[in-house]
């Protein structure tokens, strides 16, 4: 079986960010958060990489990652557009914000042709993560409904001091297979490793326990996903076409498979620390985790 490839998601505007965080720098040779996800991927058996992103991020990232992957992986680049959009379907004139992370994964069909992994380019998963998407990968595909997996982290381990979080909650079986996803928006701390989001309607509070399972966008898939991909944006768009700022989920998307008998879904749970870049503040724990990594021995002083 061929080798499997990471289609990496990189096309966020970074609004509460205030830039392009997937290219800011983080390590000590000016690394960024990616180069350490791509270093993983590689050291578990990736051999190619696909970045989902946007036409005025694109330059940059090529030119950043191509010295690193030469020799290691190979790559490329899909935009993701407004307007790539299914049959009968066409972008509203006012919106300018990406259909999210559901729509992000589908414009990347045209590239991948064998199983897959999705992650965002500016979370921190470590190398056991990618080991263990990579031993779900090199499976062969179920002849009937597919299975695919997640790495799940624990959530407490997820949110930021600086703000709130948007995070894919998860529920498994007795066997390990994913019951439900939820996608829950600005989650918050709520004290002594708790978390907590507000109710649908905004008059109340939904408490969160912080040992739930949070999605991070870290999954296995195989190319079957994209026809349901398809399916489910349509459906999206159907409710949704005019909103300027409403998003395309790829959790949302995945639950309603499950939901539909369209899919499996194997929770993979990792003890690895997780890392990412949502507010400015943020920028300086993730800068000294990786320090503390790199003493550790988990990562060379100078990745390439």
């Amino acid at each position: 079986m061929s080798s499997p490839t990471l289609v990496i998601l990189a096309a966020g505007i970074g609004s509460r960010y205030g830039g392009f965080k997937q290219i800011d720098p983080v390590g000590a040779h000016g690394e960024i958060v990616l180069d350490y996800s791509l270093y993983d991927a590689w050291r578990a058996g990736f051999s190619r990489a696909v970045f989902v992103t946007r036409p005025e991020l694109e330059a940059p990232l090529r030119e950043h990652v191509a010295a690193g992957l030469e020799g290691r992986l190979t790559c490329d680049f899909v935009c993701q557009r407004l307007d790539d959009m299914p049959a009968g379907f066409a972008a509203p004139a006012a919106r300018r914000k990406p259909w999210g992370t559901g729509h992000a994964t589908w414009a990347a069909r045209h590239a991948v042709h064998g199983p897959f992994a999705v992650i965002n380019a500016d979370d921190f998963y470590g190398p056991l993560s990618y080991r263990r998407l990579a031993e779900a990968l090199a499976k062969p595909a179920a002849a009937g409904v597919p299975e695919y997996a997640l790495v799940g982290f624990t959530l407490r381990n997820t949110l930021s001091e600086h703000g709130t979080v948007a995070r894919g909650i998860c529920t498994a079986d007795a066997d390990g297979y994913l019951v439900e996803v939820v996608e829950r928006t600005a989650i918050e701390p709520a004290g002594d490793g708790q978390a907590r989001c507000p109710s649908a309607d905004g008059t109340g509070w939904i408490a969160l326990s912080g040992e739930a399972t949070a999605s991070m966008n870290m999954w296995a898939f195989e190319p079957r996903l994209f026809d349901d991909l398809a399916g489910r944006f349509a459906e999206f768009l159907r409710a949704h076409a005019d909103g300027e700022r409403t998003e395309f989920y790829l959790p949302t998307a995945v639950d309603a498979l499950l939901k539909a008998g369209r899919c499996r879904v194997r929770v993979l749970s990792t003890p690895e620390p997780w890392f990412g870049v949502t507010y400015p503040q943020d920028k300086a724990g993730v800068q000294a985790g990786i320090r503390r990594m790199v003493a550790s021995g988990a990562y060379p002083d100078r990745l390439w």
